[in-house]
């Protein structure tokens, strides 16, 4: 079982792929544990060396009482690469993470060769902490398969829910949402939600010199076109793909274009 000691946390992680390949770290979004990369790690893995982790608050890694801040949990990060050896890494990060990986690249931006910023934002509006503040009221009173559909219903698409087998899909996921053996506690969720509120680093991504990648779903609810606009127009060298018909889980819904569209992007940025 891997961990490591960083900023004052046990962190988790986990690898794939070769450990003389390229180094891609992955950094998942809020409620999610580092599993949640798996359908695009074992495809990545035949080129990068895969390393995933835990953000604080969920999964295996501690989960100690909040607000956590962006530029904290980007420390975390900085520290388990530190603890591996590693500099100059690719990094990917998805909705909370993408926020991560935003403060990686401006505090230690020796670590960061390149990024993919998987629906991200700079900062929020009103709209968007009421999002985040509606999501922890919603942890503290559903049943672990009712915050499941409330999930489902922003990061899915009007295209999803109308495929009778995804929908079926995402039913059976729903019903699974109980069984969680390392499920998110209220805290470690709410700790989150204050670090997705407060992120704001509008300001400092003009500093940011790393190719980057912003992409993600023009229908997406949770985190809307606009911001991935203005981040991409924040970032001196980012470039910008949006999926049609998809969502904030665009990466799942469009999986066979995705996985081959990122690899082939940080081939030509290593």
């Amino acid at each position: 079982m891997p961990f490591v000691q960083t900023n004052g946390i046990n962190f988790y992680y986990e690898e794939r792929g070769a450990a003389n390949a390229e180094p891609l770290l992955l950094i998942m979004g809020i409620t999610a544990a580092g599993g949640v990369w798996e359908p695009h790690a074992s495809y990545w893995a035949n080129d990068f060396r895969c390393i995933i982790g835990d953000n604080r608050g969920v999964g295996k890694t501690d989960k100690p009482q909040g607000p956590y801040s962006t530029a904290q949990m980007a420390d975390d990060y900085a520290g388990l690469l530190d603890a591996l050896g590693l500099e100059n890494v690719h990094v990917v990060g998805c909705s909370m993470g993408s926020t991560i990986a935003q403060q990686l690249a401006v505090r230690h931006p020796k670590k960061v060769r390149s990024l993919v910023l998987m629906c991200p934002w700079a900062r929020c509006d009103n709209a968007a902490k009421a999002i985040f503040t509606h999501m922890m009221h919603c942890k503290a009173r559903f049943r672990p398969e009712e915050f499941s559909l409330y999930i489902q219903q922003l990061i899915y698409s009007k295209s999803s829910w109308d495929n009778e087998q995804t929908a079926t899909e995402l039913e059976a996921g729903r019903a699974q949402a109980g069984l969680d053996p390392f499920p998110q506690p209220l805290h470690g969720l709410e700790g989150q939600a204050a670090a997705c509120i407060s992120h704001n680093a509008l300001a400092d991504l003009p500093n940011v010199t790393q190719p980057t990648l912003v992409i993600g779903g023009r229908e997406d609810i949770f985190t809307p076109v606009w911001m991935a606009e203005e981040v991409t127009n924040a970032i001196p060298n980012a470039e910008l793909f949006l999926y049609e018909k998809a969502g904030h889980i665009f990466h799942f819904e469009h999986l066979d274009d995705f996985n081959p569209r990122v690899k082939e992007w940080l081939i030509q940025h290593s």
